[in-house]
């Protein structure tokens, strides 16, 4: 499937057309690969769009670039914050389209690259106005809910905000605590913000690699979580505990691989972490790919011999198709 392919404007008359790429797909399925090969033929910077890797400390469990990738080709939004703060959707919307005009401002390209999909639709399709987070709202929802559990702020959630709460399973933690956040801060549901008051959207020519064969990403996705396990991943979840002011309910904790792990340092047992990091990370790349089959993309078939090669074609074409716009 191809989307359309347009200049990308800021909004007003007299409009810059920015010079912008996304590269998005599952897990391991060589978007990084592509983006440093793109470095090579263009000058691009890369802005990350994934949610793991916002965080500090967090690096063998989210195959997070390397020193010297990073010294090679600039990247943005990494390492950003401690896992005991928020990051958003609408944060990310806000800082990317900022981090777009200064990469061109530089003369460079920014290639948009990760798997995070709701970054990419927050970007894409634009956010309703709703409250930033709060810290303290959070800690105090976390609190209850250590004593309550999740299930009974569900039920609350299903007083104040049905709407909201039909959509959501009773140990979805993140969500609810979002929904209850917004509330306690406006005194509104959340379901009353939708629709109203959005933050512009971005036309983004946007490239999904996506596997013909799913076998294929797989087996992928098995060698990726051993390399991870190989290079200690236990060992970095053991430090995350250590510093005892996360726990398994901090939304950096939750990510796949993390929450894996941590639950086998809690056990003391760690025969089934690779069987249930594996099937998380399955069940993770089955919801991008839904995610990209709603949006309008350019495919290249990620498990193709000539993948490397044809990546780069469409690239090229998406970035002549801008830069002659």
């Amino acid at each position: 499937m191809t989307g359309g392919v347009q200049a990308v404007a800021l909004a007003g008359p007299t409009a810059t057309p920015l010079r912008v790429v996304g590269i998005a797909g599952p897990t391991a399925s060589g978007k990084s690969a592509l983006a440093l090969a793109a470095a090579a033929h263009w000058p691009v910077e890369i802005i990350s769009v994934d949610s793991a890797l916002v965080y500090r400390g967090m690096d063998i469990g989210t195959a997070k670039p390397s020193a010297i990738e990073r010294a090679a080709v600039p990247h943005h939004l990494i390492d950003l914050l401690e896992p005991t703060q928020a990051y958003s959707a609408a944060q990310f919307a806000a800082d990317a389209r900022r981090l777009i005009i200064e990469i061109n401002a530089r003369g460079r390209i920014a290639l948009l690259v990760g798997g995070t999909m709701l970054y990419f639709k927050a970007l894409i399709d634009g956010l309703d106005a709703m409250p930033a987070a709060n810290a303290d709202v959070r800690a105090a929802l976390d609190a209850r809910a250590a004593l309550e559990g999740w299930p009974a702020l569900h039920a609350e959630l299903a007083r104040i905000d049905p709407i909201t709460a039909a959509r959501l399973p009773p140990g979805d933690a993140q969500r609810i605590q979002r929904a209850l956040e917004v509330f306690e801060l406006t005194g509104r549901p959340l379901s009353g913000f939708h629709g109203q008051q959005r933050t512009p959207g971005l036309a983004l020519p946007l490239l999904a690699l996506e596997p013909m064969d799913r076998a294929w990403l797989h087996a992928r996705i098995a060698q990726r979580f051993d390399a991870m396990l190989a290079a200690g991943l236990i060992d970095e979840v053991r430090a995350l505990q250590a510093r005892g002011d996360l726990s398994p309910e901090t939304p950096a904790m939750r990510c796949v691989g993390y929450r894996q792990a941590w639950a086998a340092l809690d056990a003391g047992d760690r025969t089934p972490l690779r069987e249930q990091g594996i099937a998380a990370t399955r069940q993770l790349a089955k919801r991008q790919l839904t995610w990209l089959r709603s949006m309008a993309r350019t495919v290249v078939a990620c498990d193709a011999p000539d993948a490397p090669t044809a990546g780069l074609a469409a690239l090229r074409t998406l970035i002549t198709a801008q830069t002659s716009a």
